[in-house]
């Protein structure tokens, strides 16, 4: 430190210890500020957990992919069967709102009101998962129930049973997976068993919260528990797959594609 300097510092009554601690200090400071900016950028960006992402990237693969992906993770089969099919054509994935249905007779006017407090409560991204019991020929849901679902953006209805209006569903664009299309009616002949309950849907198991995709293909859950591993793996099968036609269109043979890619 120049003789000036140091004269400056003790006219002002600032010795050299007393300035490298104050050096010290501003320079802690700075370190704590660019710390917390750090911390902020990095809680902004979405983590492999985060639902947002994994809906987005969900979206964004194919449902055979995704069901390709749990069988070679955990030898699991957790696609529903091919009776489970849409009402018009539609892709959807979202968080599973379970409902159940029990087979009973009965007069109660609110046998079924669980039914509709279940989707008020839900919203964005919900899927409405309905199972009615041996309710192949009974619709579980139609024009109203889909109404309110559309205006609280669920992303989508997949019923274990049959559905009904139909037209008006496709009217108003909102994506169901049924087992059927009839004209019947689940009043006076079930009652509801419970809502964000474990259920079995198309016989496969679901828990509220799975991730559910939907497509042409069909239906498949996804534990929320393996969703970030199924993702990247559907991901990268999806990538070589689509990579592919082109490859097999140019070599006209799906045997050396499948050689090069190792997809099928």
């Amino acid at each position: 430190m120049s003789q000036s300097w140091s004269s400056f510092l003790r006219a002002r009554g600032f010795g050299r210890r007393a300035f490298t601690l104050t050096v010290l200090s501003l320079l802690l400071v700075a370190l704590a500020i660019l710390a917390s900016l750090s911390a902020t950028r990095a809680f902004s960006v979405p983590t492999p957990n985060d639902d947002a992402a994994l809906l987005n990237g969900f979206r964004h693969v194919e449902v055979a992919s995704v069901s390709d992906a749990i069988e070679k993770l955990s030898g699991e089969k957790m696609y529903m069967s091919h009776r489970m099919r849409p009402i018009f054509g539609s892709k959807f994935a979202g968080v599973a709102l379970t409902v159940q249905l029990k087979k009973e007779e009965n007069r109660d006017p609110g046998a079924l009101q669980g039914m509709l407090a279940a989707i008020d409560q839900g919203g964005p991204n919900s899927v409405y998962v309905m199972v009615v019991e041996n309710g192949v020929d009974i619709a579980g849901m139609g024009g109203l129930m889909g109404t309110a679902m559309a205006a609280r953006n669920f992303s989508g209805a997949v019923i274990d049973g049959g559905v009904r209006d139909v037209a008006y569903l496709q009217k108003i664009g909102f994506p169901v997976f049924a087992l059927g299309v009839v004209p019947s009616t689940s009043v006076n002949h079930y009652r509801f068993a419970g809502a964000n309950v474990p259920v079995v849907c198309d016989g496969v198991a679901v828990n509220a919260g799975a991730f559910i995709m939907a497509d042409a293909d069909g239906v498949v859950v996804v534990p929320r528990a393996k969703a970030a591993e199924v993702l990247a793996v559907a991901q990268d099968m999806d990538f070589k797959e689509h990579s592919m036609y082109g490859y097999i269109e140019k070599l006209k043979s799906i045997e050396e594609a499948v050689k090069k890619f190792g997809r099928l």
